[in-house]
């Protein structure tokens, strides 16, 4: 049973975790976890596989509540996963507004589309879809669904280099138009350095390390600054070498 507290904040913070616990079989993947995510700002989570980093993304989701500890966060919220998940029988625009109340009419729909520059896809069959327009039609599903915090779960880690490069790009843009917190998780450190206002490190259930990432946008990969905390949260992670991190 879950013992824990879930509900809505309001600002100043998008979200706020106290003392978070949530085990599986008597071992607990989140250890009293502590975080704050203010209004509006971009945050990444990296940590090895198995630390817990989905596990806290899911929680904040609401879709597990199987916890200990105190969960605030916006009513308004929204998910994109690694797997575009689209009902195979639905058109794309269909499936963009699925779940939202009452019936939302098509227009809804074609302009989340087009903010992400799918809206010439509105009437596709999800199989039609290449990865990368299969992912921008996940994020307008959590568009349209004008959210206060979105939630991103490695949205980009099936996607080749060019099309992640794109989708990266695209979500950047997205965040600044709209002003809402994220929390992106990934295994990507480039990744997180060139998005996130603040990176985040979870090992053994806990926020581990933070790093501010005090760089202008756009970002460039070969500034001196971007390189010297991207060593830093390396390092943290346990990778010595000047190799990718996958986590």
């Amino acid at each position: 049973m879950a013992t824990g507290l879930h509900r809505p904040v309001s600002a100043p913070a998008a979200v706020h975790v106290a003392g978070l616990t949530r085990s599986f079989d008597g071992r607990a993947v989140i250890d009293r976890l502590e975080l704050d995510i203010a209004p509006g700002e971009f945050v990444a989570l990296l940590g090895r596989s198995g630390c817990g980093k989905s596990t806290l993304l899911r929680i904040l989701a609401g879709l597990d509540r199987d916890i200990q500890g105190t969960v605030l966060v916006p009513r308004r919220k929204a998910v994109a996963f690694r797997a575009p998940r689209l009902m195979p029988w639905k058109r794309v625009w269909r499936n963009v507004v699925l779940g939202l109340p009452g019936r939302p009419e098509r227009a809804v729909a074609v302009r989340a589309l087009t903010e992400v520059g799918l809206d010439h896809r509105t009437d596709a069959w999800p199989k039609t879809l290449s990865g990368g327009e299969a992912q921008r039609a996940s994020l307008a599903r959590a568009l349209v669904r004008e959210p206060d915090l979105l939630l991103l779960d490695e949205p980009f880690g099936a996607l080749d280099a060019l099309t992640r490069i794109k989708a990266q790009r695209l979500v950047g843009e997205l965040w600044q138009r709209r002003g809402c917190a994220v929390l992106l998780v990934t295994h990507d450190v480039e990744e997180a350095v060139l998005l996130a206002d603040r990176v985040l490190v979870m090992d053994e259930g806990v926020i581990a390390q933070e790093q501010t990432v005090a760089l202008d946008r756009p970002r460039d990969i070969t500034d001196p600054r971007f390189a010297e905390i991207r060593t830093v949260l390396l390092r943290q992670l346990g990778v010595d070498d000047d190799t990718p991190a996958t986590g």
